[in-house]
């Protein structure tokens, strides 16, 4: 753990340099040692080092793609931060018996159900993964919505010699019922959903994306769950 507070103290000095970044909700997540599961939408390569700069935890579990197993820079701070990396194409039972085992000790589990970055900037599709993991760990979930984070966006700005706006919002913990034996594949559908349209209502309507439409996060939104936030 002393590699993370190591990390944790270098990106508190170093990211306020190149960014203006705005938390809230922060209270929403448990202290060290209360399992979780954080859920957050994908824009760019900077959303990971923006979890560790968010989080005021040394025990985050970020599986990383396998395609970075052999990255100069990544590979290395993997392994600093105690990661491991996860076969997102294909069933990995070694990788999910890691996280939950990680999560019975009581660590934050940090995943994009989305899998990867969005190509359009906006919410994609959700996978059920996340909803997996916490029905196996009977964790409650965060949702988490990052805007300014957008690969092109952060080329772009540092290129001109200017500061980022970057914007975190955490939503209250949810918990989801227990998968029912029967028409499992449709609730699982459903969970997926209530998790994306949670972390859509988070987000300003552009970043909303597939989910947009969704009857889910119109019900959230008249509910007054996730008041618009700055655009």
């Amino acid at each position: 753990m002393k590699s993370v507070r190591v990390i944790h103290l270098f990106l508190r000095l170093f990211l306020p340099l190149i960014a203006r970044v705005e938390i809230e909700g922060l209270e929403n997540v448990p202290p060290e040692g209360e399992k979780v599961v954080l859920a957050a939408n994908h824009l760019g390569r900077l959303d990971s080092v923006l979890i560790y700069y968010t989080l005021k935890r040394a025990d985050v579990i970020m599986p990383t793609a396998e395609k970075y197993r052999d990255h100069p820079i990544f590979a290395p701070l993997v392994k600093m931060v105690d990661g491991f990396f996860i076969d997102r194409h294909n069933p990995d039972i070694a990788a999910v018996r890691e996280v939950l085992r990680r999560m019975d000790r009581g660590q934050a589990l940090v995943i994009a159900p989305e899998g990867t970055r969005s190509k359009t900037e906006a919410l994609q599709p959700g996978r059920p993964g996340v909803v997996y993991f916490a029905s196996k760990s009977h964790a409650p979930i965060i949702p988490a919505a990052v805007t300014g984070t957008e690969d092109r966006l952060v080329r772009e700005r540092l290129k001109r010699l200017r500061r980022l706006h970057i914007h975190v919002r955490l939503g209250e913990p949810f918990t989801l019922p227990p998968l029912p034996r029967q028409n499992r594949d449709e609730a699982l559908q459903a969970a997926t959903d209530e998790v994306m349209c949670r972390i859509a209502a988070l987000q300003p309507p552009r970043y909303r994306g597939v989910y947009a439409d969704h009857p889910r996060l119109h019900a959230l939104l008249e509910e007054g769950y996730g008041q618009p936030p700055a655009a």
